[in-house]
C-alpha cells in the first residue's frame, strides 16, 4: 500500500510516523435501569446513549519517539490506542501509521507494529513460551535460523534462559511479561503501542523492563507509545507526554516544561540541629510540616535564594534539600483539573 498523503500539511513527508486528525470514538450503549422493573421496562422500551470514548484528538509522533500517554482510568488512552492498532474502528478522523490506515489491517501494516498489553496475555498457559514463539516466528514467515537468533538476542536481553521452557503457568508474573514482550517483539515491529506493560510487577522487575525498553528504542530506533499508572516508566522513558482526560487531548509536550509550568512553588526540607518551633519560620514561604529537626516549606522560585540565605542564617542546618513536587503528584492534581 502506497504511504498516505500527510495529515498535516507543516510535517513534512517521512518525517512522522504516527498521524491522527480529528479522532473520536463514540459507543451507543443501553440506557436501562437496574432491578427487575429497569429490565422489563427496558425490554419494552429500549432506550440507548451516547458514551464519548474519546473526542477529536489530534497529535503525530516522530520515528524513534518514546511518548508518554496519560490519563485517568476510562480517559480514553486504551480505546486510542485499539484505534491505532486496528482494533476498532473510529467513529470520526483519520489515522495513519506506519504509512497505513490502520483500520483496514493490511498485512504489511500488520508486520510493522505490536500492541502489548500489561492486563492480557498471548502465550498460551499451558505451554513454554518457546513453543508460543514457534508458533509466531511460522505466523508472521519468519525463518527457524532467524527465529532462534531472534530468540535468543532478546531473551539475553530481557534476562530471560531456562523460563522459555517452563510452561508460562509456573513463570512468576515478573518473567511472564518479560516473555510476553519476547513474543510481541519477535517480528521486529516499527511502532510499539505499550499499554501498562509493568502493569502488578515489583519495583525490580519494572526497571528491568524500562532498561529493556529503553535499549530496544536505541538499539531498534522504534517508536514508542507507552500508557502507564506508574509515574516512574514514564520519567524513565517518554520526554514528551500526551494527556488525555475524559475523552479530550488537553496537552501535548516535554515533560520537564508539563512540570515546570505545574509547579509554581519548589519544596524545601531542612535537617536540624535540634527541634524549632513553627513560629520561627514565619516568613519563610509555607510550612508544610515541623516535626521535631525535620521541617518541610514550600517557596515560590524567586524568594528560593533569600529564603535558604536565611535558614542557613537563622538555623543550625545539617542537612537541606531543594527539590521539585514530585510529579505524579502534579500530574494527579492534572487530572483532577482536567485542563492546564
Amino acid at each position: 500500500m502506497a504511504p498516505q498523503r500527510s495529515l498535516h500539511p507543516q510535517v513534512a513527508h517521512g518525517s512522522v510516523v504516527i498521524e491522527v486528525e480529528g479522532l473520536s470514538k463514540i459507543y451507543r450503549v443501553a440506557d436501562k435501569q437496574p432491578g427487575l422493573s429497569g429490565t422489563l421496562k427496558h425490554f419494552m422500551r429500549r432506550r440507548h446513549r451516547d458514551v464519548h470514548a474519546v473526542r477529536d484528538i489530534s497529535f503525530s509522533i516522530a520515528p524513534g519517539e518514546m511518548v508518554g500517554f496519560l490519563g485517568a482510568n476510562g480517559a480514553g488512552k486504551t480505546t486510542t490506542l485499539k484505534m491505532l492498532c486496528g482494533l476498532i474502528h473510529p467513529s470520526a478522523g483519520q489515522v495513519v501509521v506506519a504509512g497505513h490506515q490502520p483500520q483496514k489491517r493490511h498485512s504489511d501494516f500488520l508486520r510493522r507494529i505490536t500492541l502489548v498489553m500489561g492486563q492480557k496475555q498471548q502465550l498460551l498457559w499451558d505451554l513454554p513460551p518457546m513453543d508460543s514463539l514457534r508458533v509466531n516466528a511460522a505466523v508472521y514467515g519468519i525463518s527457524d535460523r532467524d527465529a532462534k537468533r531472534r530468540i535468543s538476542e532478546l531473551s539475553d536481553l530481557l534476562e530471560l534462559g531456562e523460563e522459555l521452557t517452563r510452561p508460562v503457568r509456573k513463570l512468576s508474573l515478573g518473567q511472564r511479561m518479560k516473555a510476553e514482550l519476547l513474543a510481541a517483539l519477535l517480528h521486529q515491529p516499527d511502532v510499539l503501542f505499550l499499554d501498562e506493560p509493568t502493569l502488578g510487577l515489583d519495583v525490580n522487575a519494572q526497571a528491568r523492563v524500562r532498561q529493556f525498553l529503553a535499549d530496544y528504542n536505541q538499539r531498534t530506533g522504534a517508536t514508542m507509545l507507552l500508557t502507564s499508572h506508574y509515574m516512574a516508566d514514564i520519567t524513565a522513558l517518554c520526554p514528551r507526554v500526551l494527556l488525555i482526560h475524559q475523552g479530550h487531548l488537553f496537552h501535548d509536550g516535554p515533560l520537564d516544561r508539563l512540570a515546570s509550568r505545574l509547579a509554581p512553588e519548589r519544596h524545601v526540607r531542612l535537617e536540624l540541629d535540634a527541634p524549632v518551633g513553627a513560629e520561627a519560620f514565619a516568613g519563610l514561604g509555607r510550612l508544610d510540616s515541623c516535626c521535631d529537626c525535620e521541617v518541610n516549606l514550600r517557596v515560590q522560585p524567586d524568594e528560593l535564594t533569600a529564603v535558604v540565605a536565611q535558614l542557613l542564617e537563622r538555623f543550625e542546618v545539617r542537612d537541606l534539600e531543594v527539590n521539585d513536587p514530585p510529579i505524579d503528584q502534579l500530574i494527579g492534581d492534572l487530572f483532577r483539573q482536567g485542563s492546564v
